[in-house]
């Protein structure tokens, strides 16, 4: 009896150390799986609040509404009037002054012929400037223009067609008698344009990703916007506005629409995100590409990533040096043609 005791003693003892080094392992599992889940986890913003509620000992305080932190309306853009180097222009003649408000109801229904889009202004008596039409204003005379070229092509013979259609309806109906350049000299020089602009067009973009843990949208806006970014219309973008007031962003930043709009944004994990750059829509004054660099510089070392192109390799410092110096040839070469980068013309010519 006494020896069956020992051995059951001895039994009960190995089966506690089986279950002591059981727990022991079990929480050395739940250990390394709360680890790896954090460090896979998205980064968030510095201030974020963890999932769950407010952090412990740490009183949660509403949100106060400041009036001062609301960034100010963007101020419309002034639409640049027509132009002979990048449309096509047709002078209407008139009988007699048409008020603004006839020239309104006049207009046709839509300002594109296909893909193109055209205008029509009238010159107004007291001003003596070509603008387009207001009520309460008085013309003397209407031009019609249609554009060249933009980004989806020349004008063609279909378009041009169009146009003139469109044109003699409204010129009939303010008692006009327009005067239509020859069609096919129109569109061969709209093919001329559109071969320049072919040629000369540069849309640049950076993919900025992650080496290691992958971001959250709020990680990464909270990062973009100590640079100057703002959120854009769409979910995903944020924008650098240009220094004028209405012009056109001058850097453009975008990732995944879906994880900006997810249920709980700070559960998406980004990998990647895209920095661009439309040369021909920003001064060159403005030095776009420079900051556009340095921005990539500066995202990449504060987000624990690294620049890449669309096929994944990374693009060294001396590259993006070697980009910019290609950039000044072409700067060098719209101005040239009259067509200088965030002109008017060049914003038109290349949208």
């Amino acid at each position: 009896m006494e020896v069956a005791r020992e051995r059951g003693g001895r039994v009960s003892s190995f089966s506690l150390g089986l279950a002591i080094l059981g727990g022991l392992l079990l929480a050395l599992l739940v250990a390394w799986n709360t680890w790896t889940a954090r460090r896979n986890a998205p980064r968030q913003p510095e201030g974020a609040t963890p999932a769950g509620g407010p952090r412990p000992l740490e009183e949660r305080e509403d949100p106060v509404f400041d009036p001062s932190m609301v960034p100010p309306l963007p101020v419309p853009e002034k639409k640049p009037g027509l132009d002979a180097l990048i449309d096509v222009l047709t002078p209407i003649a008139l009988e007699g002054p048409v008020s603004g408000e006839a020239a309104l109801a006049a207009m046709p229904p839509t300002r594109r012929a296909g893909s193109k889009p055209f205008a029509i202004e009238g010159f107004n008596d007291i001003t003596q400037q070509w603008e387009t039409p207001q009520p309460g204003q008085r013309y003397s005379a209407f031009q019609a223009g249609v554009q060249l070229a933009n980004r989806t092509g020349a004008l063609n013979e279909i378009e041009y067609s169009e146009f003139v259609v469109k044109v003699q309806a409204f010129a009939d109906a303010v008692n006009g008698a327009p005067e239509f350049p020859e069609m096919l000299e129109e569109v061969a020089r709209a093919r001329e344009l559109d071969q320049f602009a072919s040629g000369h067009d540069a849309q640049l973009g950076f993919t900025l990703r992650a080496r290691n843990a992958a971001w959250s949208p709020g990680y990464v806006q909270q990062n973009a916007s100590r640079l100057g970014f703002v959120a854009g219309v769409i979910p995903g973008r944020m924008v650098l506005p240009a220094a004028a007031p209405g012009a056109h962003p001058m850097l453009g930043l975008t990732f995944d629409s879906q994880a900006a709009m997810a249920d709980d944004p700070a559960q998406s994990a980004l990998r990647s995100v895209t920095l661009s750059l439309d040369v021909p829509q920003v001064q060159r004054g403005e030095a776009p590409f420079a900051r556009m660099r340095d921005t990539a510089l500066a995202l990449a070392d504060a987000m624990e990533g690294e620049i890449t192109d669309d096929n994944g390799q990374v693009i060294r410092e001396e590259a993006l040096d070697a980009i910019g110096a290609d950039l000044e040839k072409l700067y060098d070469t719209l101005d040239a043609r009259d067509l200088a980068a965030g002109s008017p013309q060049a914003r038109r010519l290349f949208s």
